[in-house]
This record gives structure tokens, C-alpha cells and sequence, in this order.
């Protein structure tokens, strides 16, 4: 028996509850078998008759525990419980049961669309792959409706999902802007490509530029927007021979028009700068608002004229200064992190030195196939010996990024708005695994393009798990977390004519996963009714 206390609006209450200890690598631990309630009110002989009841349940359940370690009963069956019970919560806050519902309530589908839109979304977080392999994952997972579902159900789901992609995405728009309350003003775009196991081509599987280096598969492109926060608000699939310029300007026209957003400041990376992006952004009437990153060594204007142009820099944070430079009609910012640059020199000068080390020993020839050497290095018909030009055009660089932009912000507050974007970027990094599904195996453009609309409402739940990770300031990787979620299980017993769930114990940062979500995680013991 121990006593916890619970402080709630300035008050503190006792609760008692019956635990038991144990050991995981040594360390003492404690579970809760059963909360009796508060003390206060079980010091009163009103509540008698609850107290019994709550010994005698869990006295049932205690015994189902003893009998399973002294009669070693044999488990029906043993599936992973941690995953769905997490993001199904995220699920459901997100409002997406009611609005498929909605969807589709004039169709005869004869199974629950919500829970196979679920289980779809569940499987690109968990178990990445095509419908039929998701079909059996489906039998390994503890979850209300999963061992219902087909694989025509998840076919006639991918079909139904392509056909109101539009609709849904409007809904959540709507949804999302009346949830968080802000003005969407900044959008983070990318793209991707997802090739399809098919050889002929269609109206969207077609032979493009392959980031999967498969030139000899159709695909198809997929380009998402995400907000200041990293939250997804658009998607949109072209056929797989897009180019990106192309799909990114198509991207920022659709949210002018579908969402009847005024204003949008488009800011991209720098994957996205070159002077065919510019160009289709700048040509609109009226021309998009856009803060660009820079390739700096690759663009002749920013090496050899903006990094070259004397000027003061402006404090502006932490490590961050920043200067504006004009080329022409162009407008640059200049970004300055001192402590970056420390890092790249000294990171300069330990390759210098190991190159002085290699020339003294007669070294030259094994240098100069190496890329990272060869830069500062200068060959002449005498010897090869470092360039020291080279060194000093390189020093430029340190600690330096240059955005491009035709806002008239303040250059503070162009900077300020693109590093914000570097938590965009680490995010879409961490989860455009979640959308990186292919190879698809559909022979049907409609069931591809719903298979990508799965993905995207994946990638809705795992940013949504992540933020509130943040906001609570939970600092765990992401593949740890899904890791340790899975290996909550459902094991399924009888004893006695009676079916029970254990719920095995929470390990490593299982617990942090359902903290964030805001789930109680199940009792160790449940009776199945």
C-alpha cells in the first residue's frame, strides 16, 4: 500500500493505491496494480462498499496476474497495443473520424471507412509498405476494428481517398485554421518523387527525374506545403514527369485560390534556389513575396559581389548578425553565426595542416584525387603546394548563410523568419520518411494517388506527436519512441471461462509517448466483456 499525493487547483489530495516492486537492471521499480481512491473519502464508512468492490476487482485481476506466472497459462495471442492507442487519440482530436464520416456518408461501403483510413495512416508510421503487406501487419496490432479489415478494404479506401483528396484537404484546412487561430502568411515547401512498380506509362505514372535514382520506373511527384510550425496544410500529387519550379509555383497558386489566402511569403531552402524558381515566382501578377536561400559557392553573384561587399552587421540574437547588401534590383541578407565560423576554420585549418604534412612527405600525387584537398591545393610543372588564394576565398564562407528576398522586411526580421524555418526543415526531415512510401504496387492512378493520401494524413499524426512533444519539452528520437511504443503489447489470456488483457510493462520512453498524447495507458490487467 503507498499514498500519493496530487496537488489540483492549489489543493493536495491523497489517493490510496496498491503497488508492488521490482528490479530492471538492478534499479528498484514500482507499478501500480490498483488505485482504492482518495483517502479522505475511504476513511468514511459511506464508501465502504467501494472500497470492496475496488479490492474485489482488483482482487480478480491480481489473480489472473498470479496464475499466469505460477501456471505459465498459454497467451491466445500477443500484439503490439502502443502505437494505436497513442495515435489514435491524435486521430481523433484531429477531427478525422467525423469528417470522413462525413465524406462519405452517401456511400454503401459496408465497413467502417474511419477505421481503415486509421489503420492505413497507422501502418505508413509503423510498418511502411504496400496494401497487401499492410494486410497482415493489421493481424500483429491490438486495436478496435483492425481484425475486420480486408485488403479490398484497403484497396476501396485508396480509391475513396483519391476521389475526395480535394474536399478533405479543405476540411482539415479549415479545421486546423480555426484550431490553432493564426494567419497562415509563411509556407515551407517541398517535393518528392514515388516511383510505381509498373513499366507502362499513364496520365500521372510517368518517367521523370528520380530521386531514387530508378529512371527505368514511372512515378509520380508529391509536393507539400507545412506552416512557420512545420504543421502540413497542402498537398498535391502531379504526374512523375513535374518539374519541381513547375510544381512549386503550382503549389503557392492552388493555396491562393483553393484557400483564398492573400498574402503568402514563400520561403525554400536553398534545394529550391535557382534562377528558374525566381523567375516563376517573380513573373506571377502580382508576383509571390519569397525569402530564398542561397547557394553561395554555386552562384556567381553571391560569391564573387554579395560576400565581397564591405558593410557593418546588425546584432540581431544569439550567434546570428546580419548585413543587407544590394546586386542590381536583387536584395540580399547577409547572415553571420560567429561560432560557426570558428567551427569551419578550425575545421580548414586541420586539413591544411595535414596537408602540409602530406607535401613534406612527398605526398602530392595521392592527393589529388581527393576532392576535399584538391580545392586548396595549386599545381604547377615545379610542385604541387597549397593555394593559398583558394584558402582565402574559401574563408569567406565561415559561419555564413544568404537569403534573397523582395520583401520589404526589415533584414533582422528576414533572417529571424528563415532561421525559424530551419525547425521546419529538421522536421520535414525527420518525417518525410513518412512519405517517402514507395515502391507502390497499385495498378490504378486513382488507389496510387489515394495511397499518398494515407501518407500525408501519416505525416499529419506524427507532427502533431512531435510538437506536443516540444510543448512539453520531451527530448527523445523518434525512431526510440516507436520503438518502445510497439513493444507495449496486448497478450491475451483465459482463465476460468473469462478473457483478459495483460498490458506489458512500459519500457525505456514508452511512457513519454503516451505523456505527449495525452493517454492514460491501460490497466495491466483488463477483462474483455
Amino acid at each position: 500500500m503507498r499514498v500519493k499525493r496530487s496537488v489540483q487547483k492549489g489543493v493536495t489530495y491523497e489517493y490510496l493505491q496498491i503497488a508492488e516492486s521490482y528490479r530492471i537492471n538492478g534499479k528498484p521499480r514500482q507499478r501500480v496494480l490498483a488505485t482504492l481512491g482518495r483517502r479522505d473519502q475511504l476513511q468514511t464508512f459511506t464508501n465502504v462498499d467501494s472500497l470492496i468492490q475496488s479490492l474485489g476487482n482488483f482482487s480478480e485481476k491480481f489473480r489472473v496476474v498470479e496464475s499466469v506466472r505460477s501456471q505459465n497459462l498459454a497467451a491466445r495471442s500477443s500484439k503490439a497495443w502502443g502505437p494505436a492507442l497513442v495515435f489514435q487519440r491524435l486521430w481523433e482530436e484531429q477531427g478525422l473520424p467525423e469528417i470522413l464520416q462525413a465524406l462519405a456518408k452517401d456511400r454503401k461501403f459496408g465497413f467502417d471507412i474511419d477505421r481503415v483510413a486509421f489503420a492505413m495512416a497507422l501502418q505508413r508510421l509503423c510498418a511502411p509498405g504496400s496494401d497487401l503487406q499492410g494486410s497482415g501487419w493489421l493481424k500483429t496490432v491490438e486495436a478496435p476494428g483492425f481484425s475486420d479489415i480486408a485488403l479490398q478494404h484497403l484497396y476501396r479506401t485508396n480509391a475513396f481517398l483519391a476521389e475526395v483528396r480535394e474536399e478533405l484537404e479543405k476540411v482539415l484546412f479549415a479545421r486546423d485554421r480555426d484550431l490553432f487561430s493564426q494567419t497562415l502568411d509563411l509556407v515551407f515547401l517541398d517535393t518528392t518523387s514515388v516511383y510505381v512498380y509498373r513499366s507502362e506509362e499513364t496520365e500521372w505514372r510517368r518517367r521523370g527525374f528520380s530521386r531514387d535514382r530508378r529512371a527505368d520506373l514511372p512515378q509520380l511527384v508529391l509536393a507539400v506545403a507545412v506552416d512557420r510550425k512545420g504543421w502540413p496544410v497542402s498537398w498535391e500529387v502531379f504526374p512523375g514527369n513535374t518539374a519541381d519550379p513547375v510544381a512549386f509555383k503550382a503549389m503557392v497558386m492552388k493555396m491562393r485560390q483553393r484557400f483564398r489566402i492573400g498574402r503568402i511569403v514563400v520561403v525554400a531552402d536553398r534545394g529550391m534556389m535557382s534562377e528558374k524558381s525566381v523567375d516563376l515566382l517573380t513573373s506571377s501578377d502580382p508576383p509571390y513575396d519569397y525569402i530564398l536561400g542561397c547557394r553561395m559557392r554555386k552562384q556567381k553573384a553571391v560569391g564573387e559581389e554579395v560576400l565581397s561587399r564591405a558593410g557593418r552587421y546588425q546584432d540581431v540574437a544569439v550567434n546570428l548578425k546580419v548585413k543587407e547588401v544590394r546586386v542590381g534590383d536583387d536584395r540580399y541578407i547577409v547572415c553571420l553565426n560567429e561560432e560557426e565560423a570558428r567551427k569551419d576554420a578550425a575545421a580548414r585549418e586541420e586539413i591544411l595542416e595535414r596537408l602540409r604534412e602530406k607535401l613534406s612527405r612527398g605526398e602530392a600525387k595521392s592527393l589529388l584525387g581527393n576532392r576535399g584537398y584538391a580545392r586548396y591545393l595549386k599545381m604547377s610543372k615545379e610542385a604541387v603546394r597549397i593555394n593559398d588564394a583558394a584558402v582565402n576565398a574559401e574563408a569567406r564562407y565561415d559561419g555564413k548563410f544568404v537569403l534573397r528576398t523582395n520583401t520589404e522586411l526589415e533584414a533582422a526580421e528576414v533572417a529571424q523568419t528563415y532561421k525559424s524555418l530551419w525547425r521546419v526543415e529538421r522536421i520535414f526531415r525527420e518525417t518525410k520518411s513518412t512519405l517517402e512510401f514507395h515502391p507502390i504496387f497499385h495498378q490504378t492512378d486513382e488507389t496510387s494517388i489515394g495511397h499518398i493520401v494515407a501518407g500525408f494524413l501519416a505525416l499529419r499524426l506524427e507532427v502533431d506527436l512531435q510538437r506536443r512533444m516540444e510543448e512539453k519539452k520531451i527530448d527523445v528520437s523518434w525512431l526510440t519512441l516507436m520503438r518502445d511504443l510497439a513493444q507495449v503489447q496486448a497478450v491475451r489470456v483465459e482463465l476460468d471461462g473469462k478473457t483478459y488483457i495483460l498490458r506489458t510493462d512500459l519500457q525505456g520512453v514508452a511512457h513519454q509517448g503516451f505523456l505527449a498524447a495525452g493517454v492514460r495507458p491501460p490497466s495491466p490487467v483488463t477483462l474483455i466483456k
